[in-house]
């Protein structure tokens, strides 16, 4: 996912060319001030990104406790994460910084489709999280005979196949790059990576976004659902005590907290980098290079967030991570330890 870069920089601005080349890309000259906290920022988003989800990856691999199908999802989606960390965040923050793109064609093809692949991925993994989480607050007790380990397979499977074949369609099959061809902004300058970039990607990209709808109109029902039954507590709890009136409400306010956050981080770090993608297809992309980096970053930034959403605040996995700092894990035993008790 690249910004189409345009072929002279914004007024007041310092440029040079990524090559000594004709048909070279522009280049914005930033000072070093700003340049080394580009690369702050980005390294530490990378960092987060990768720690987090490798954390995620090897507590949940490794304790047997957590061998079930719900975590069997996001066992996956942390890999999805921790891939796009290791792979794509640093070219990409080599590009934000230096504005050009000094890796060759064949590996832009490669980044672009990695990019697409992991985070295309990450999205079909949250909303197959919702769905599961749909089944178990709203349909509790059928919930663990309907999401079985096989059922998580198969929404695992989906959420990989799907992004690959979908990416490799558009970006090696030359049948559709060429049936597109006219659809092109215009001949890409030397040091840029924009292959997806075109009047139509705004529109061809919105099966990757929506599943992002059917997770909002799931998390939706769950709220829903999670405040009727906190209010139906509260009610018989009058006739009993205060106590489990004052427990209803915490847990109350635990779940509108939780999928708050979690709806809210989602809409923040994806829906501005969604509706700039469809706009700047029709306005002749007009998005600044400088804005754009700054909207897929926070777009990437979503991959940061889901060990902290999903997984980081349940008390079993806090019990585990002690474990795993120190050294525990590296007893044979541990791996049957009761997480949950």
């Amino acid at each position: 996912m690249s910004s189409a870069q345009g072929p002279s920089a914004e007024e007041g601005m310092l440029v040079a060319l990524c090559y000594e080349a004709n048909g070279s890309c522009y280049r914005t000259l930033h000072s070093f001030v700003v340049q080394l906290a580009i690369y702050l920022a980005c390294a530490l988003g990378t960092l987060i990104t990768v720690l987090g989800n490798l954390l995620v990856f090897i507590v949940v691999s490794h304790f047997k406790a957590l061998h079930t199908p719900t975590n069997h999802l996001l066992l996956s989606l942390a890999l999805a994460d921790l891939l796009l960390g290791l792979t794509v965040l640093p070219f990409g923050t080599i590009r934000s910084v230096e504005s050009c793109w000094y890796f060759g064609d064949d590996f832009c093809r490669l980044h672009t489709f990695l990019d697409t692949l992991f985070c295309s991925t990450s999205i079909f993994h949250l909303c197959f999280t919702s769905i599961d989480r749909h089944c178990a607050i709203c349909d509790p007790l059928p919930c663990p005979t309907k999401f079985t380990v096989r059922v998580a397979c198969i929404y695992t499977g989906v959420g990989w196949a799907v992004p690959v074949v979908y990416t490799s369609v558009f970006l090696y099959v030359k049948a559709i790059a060429e049936g597109l061809g006219h659809f092109l902004r215009g001949m890409p300058c030397v040091g840029s990576c924009q292959l997806l970039f075109n009047k139509l990607w705004g529109w061809l990209n919105f099966p990757v976004f929506f599943p992002c709808l059917v997770m909002k109109v799931r998390y939706v029902k769950i709220f829903t659902v999670a405040n009727k039954q906190a209010r139906l507590i509260n009610n018989i709890s009058r006739s009993i005590g205060s106590q489990l009136h004052v427990g209803a409400s915490k847990s109350e306010r635990k779940a509108a907290k939780t999928l708050g956050v979690a709806v809210g981080v989602y809409l923040l770090c994806w829906l501005p980098f969604a509706i700039d993608t469809k706009v700047d297809s029709l306005l002749a992309f007009i998005t600044p290079p400088v804005l754009f980096d700054i909207l897929i970053w926070f777009a990437y930034f979503n991959s940061a967030c889901n060990p902290l959403i999903y997984v980081f605040s349940y008390p079993w996995f806090r019990k585990a991570l002690k474990l795993v700092l120190t050294r525990g894990i590296f007893c044979s035993r541990t791996s049957t330890v009761d997480l949950y008790q």
